[in-house]
């Protein structure tokens, strides 16, 4: 494909919930502009944007995919997105690459979460909407009804620009609002009709919806419709555009993907309505200096690119997707990385296709495409030129929240583990890596435990990395509250020299202080040369614990006392010595179990706030504030991180997908006794299993 001006240019995200049929439309809008040569179908795992092995297997979308199609003059880059709550992290690269986004909803439901999550991604970032209501023949499909559960949530900037003509297995085409012309599609073929005169009443009534709407953007028509006075269609026409544009309304269509009926109308709108990069705002970039800068799209201008999303690969290495803001890039060029401080060479430039890959000399502003095998560049970067420094602000992606242990399924996968996950934490900025000092496990938090299942298949078939997963540890610690003291004394005699070392410790507690090692010793009834030795078997004790196995803080172990052996003591006598003395120390001063509380944050819908604070009492939370915020209640608890591991998929349920929370680190507390002692016990009989 050659490039096009920047006003025959359209780049659209397809966002919604699951299900929606964002990818059926998909598929059809390209089989209609002749872009792909037969129709693909989810279903049968054969459709050209879920071409991954996972997708195919599952029969829904869990990446993002870009293809592109031309009509009428235009080219039209689709960039097509998951709606499982999983998977939101590629919804926010989809959204990061576009300039509007085709918003699809299920004519037999209501507003779901997926499309709230839509719908708020596209007002946070700025995207001009197109609402789609699909399957519109299904059983109990009413189109009519849910463009009324859309205007009853977000208002009458909701404008009908299309008119279902029947429903369900009788949905047969659609009345143009803004024409008023009808049309009848049989066996995918558009046939223009009369009106249906028992439709007249209700289209006059959504056409004055429309007009309602589209008048907010031209002050001279929204006096000629309050004064009554005809507005004609040109001027209802330029109205949409701009509205549509500037976000003042979102006009929605209708459709059957799998009839083929409205797909013309679906495209017809995107080129008619929805905004090209040229009519879009400049974006602000930073320059070297930190300071603003507007960035319009101009083929000719600086070079300003933003990478939305990176693929790795084990055979093809990382493929980076782009959109080229500002400038042009080319084959062989050297593109500048100011967040890396880094070069990278530009190698083959590619437009793609859903898997297929097109081959290009350059992409210029406005483009979408990508490139392969970038070193160092990854997603939410930017890449400009080297005498002129741009970049822009990162991505902002949900935190992840559901945490797994992670383990190798053999010695040869853990071999292969850990670059498998370094590649995988490119393609995946919604996932995060720990290690804990005080379990020692690996753990991945992830948006879900769907995520979780395709992370594990991925790590398989990409890099031959077969993982386990379990429930992780809880990163408990001990501590005490008294004081003691206590004797270390180790003998022990062989054929030549033997090993003496004899302690006295004073254990106390040390709040806030950590683990603290001093000595008092007079008279010197342990030669300075030992110390170490001691405080080696102190601080061994302290990371392996005395109670439950986790490290004890907080502590001040105080050498006071002891004796030697002028021959047979040395540094590990005393080490040896500390350690038991520390280890009885610990058990005699009153030892506790303590547990990481978090803060969390809770957003949900006003309706589920009773459920989702007695969730919270169940789960030893303690309610600390409540606020609004954007539409949604925000709850701020203070909860056990024992009681949230399953928390992100249990809130989720709980709510109908619609909350979402963010937990971190606030502090350790005590456990209760009853719970400590469960976790004590565990301890000892993993250690009698293990034959300790």
């Amino acid at each position: 494909m050659k490039s096009v001006d920047l006003a025959h240019l359209r780049n659209v995200v397809l966002a919604g919930h699951a299900g929606a049929g964002k990818t059926t439309l998909g598929e059809h809008l390209l089989y209609a502009a002749g872009a792909i040569p037969r129709m693909g179908r989810v279903d049968d795992g054969t459709a050209s944007l879920d071409f991954e092995p996972e997708e195919q297997k599952r029969k829904l979308s869990l990446s993002l995919a870009v293809a592109t199609l031309e009509t009428a003059g235009y080219r039209v880059t689709l960039v097509d997105t998951p709606g499982y709550a999983d998977f939101v992290g590629e919804v926010v690269e989809g959204f990061a690459a576009v300039d509007a986004s085709l918003l699809a909803m299920d004519a037999s439901g209501g507003v779901e979460a997926g499309t709230e999550t839509a719908i708020a991604l596209a007002r946070r970032m700025g995207r001009a909407a197109l609402f789609v209501l699909t399957k519109c023949d299904r059983e109990n499909a009413d189109p009519n009804r849910a463009l009324d559960r859309l205007r009853e949530q977000f208002g009458t900037k909701i404008a009908p620009l299309q008119l279902a003509i029947g429903a369900g297995d009788a949905f047969s085409g659609y009345v143009d609002l803004v024409h008023r012309t009808a049309y009848r599609f049989e066996k995918g073929a558009r046939q223009e009709m009369p009106i249906p005169t028992e439709l007249e009443p209700e289209v006059a009534r959504r056409r004055d919806q429309l007009l309602e709407a589209a008048a907010e953007a031209d002050d001279e028509v929204l006096a000629k419709y309050l004064e009554g006075e005809d507005v004609s269609d040109a001027e209802l026409d330029a109205c949409l555009h701009k509205g549509v544009r500037e976000s003042i309304l979102a006009p929605v269509v209708v459709c059957s993907a799998e009839r083929h009926i409205g797909i013309d109308g679906v495209l017809d709108a995107i080129i008619r309505y929805l905004p090209s990069p040229d009519e879009e705002a400049p974006v602000t970039a930073l320059d070297k200096g930190g300071d603003d800068i507007l960035m319009a799209a101009d083929r000719d201008g600086a070079l300003l690119v933003r990478v939305f999303k990176t693929t790795a690969d084990p055979f093809v290495g990382r493929l980076t997707y782009l959109r080229v803001l500002s400038g042009v890039l080319k084959n062989n060029d050297h593109a500048w990385n100011p967040a890396r401080g880094e070069d990278e060479r530009i190698g083959q430039l590619l437009l793609l296709h859903g898997k297929e890959q097109e081959a290009v000399g350059e992409i210029g502003a406005g483009e979408i495409g990508a490139v392969a095998k970038l070193v160092y560049t990854k997603t939410g970067d930017s890449l400009s030129s080297r005498e002129r420094p741009l970049r822009l602000p990162p991505l902002e992606f949900p935190g992840p929240t559901l945490p797994v242990a992670i383990e190798p399924q053999t010695k040869a996968d853990l071999d292969k583990l850990g670059t498998a996950l370094a590649r995988l934490l490119e393609e995946e900025p919604t996932i995060r890596l720990e290690r804990p000092v005080e379990t020692g496990e690996q753990v991945l938090y992830a948006q879900g435990e769907n995520q979780i299942a395709v992370i594990g298949e991925r790590l398989k078939r990409k890099f031959g990395a077969a993982v386990v997963t379990r429930q992780p540890h809880i990163p408990y610690r001990e501590t005490i509250r008294s004081r003691s003291r206590v004797e270390g004394r180790y003998k022990k005699q062989t054929g030549g020299h033997g090993m003496f070392g004899h302690v006295w410790l004073e254990i106390e507690p040390n709040n806030g202080g950590g683990v603290e090692f001093v000595e008092k010793v007079v008279g010197g009834s342990v030669p300075r040369g030992f110390f170490p030795g001691v405080e080696k078997g102190v601080r061994e004790v302290a990371a392996e614990g005395a109670l439950a196995g986790y490290p004890v803080i907080d502590f001040k172990a105080t050498l006071v006392d002891g004796s030697f052996h002028t021959v047979d003591s040395n540094e590990l006598s005393f080490k040896i010595a500390a350690s038991m003395a520390t280890k009885k120390g610990i058990q005699d001063s009153n030892p506790v179990l303590l547990e990481p509380i978090m803060d969390v944050v809770v957003r949900v819908p006003e309706q589920y706030m009773g459920d989702v604070n007695r969730d919270l009492n169940t789960r030893r939370g303690r309610v600390l504030g409540l606020d609004s915020e954007d539409g949604m209640q925000v709850v701020r608890a203070q909860v056990p991180m024992a009681e949230l591991p399953t928390y992100a998929t249990e809130l989720r349920s709980l709510t109908h997908g619609r909350g979402s929370f963010s937990a971190e680190l606030a502090t350790y507390e005590e456990v209760p006794a009853h719970i400590a002692q469960k976790v004590i016990d565990l301890h000892r009989k993993e250690l009698e299993a293990a034959g300790h």
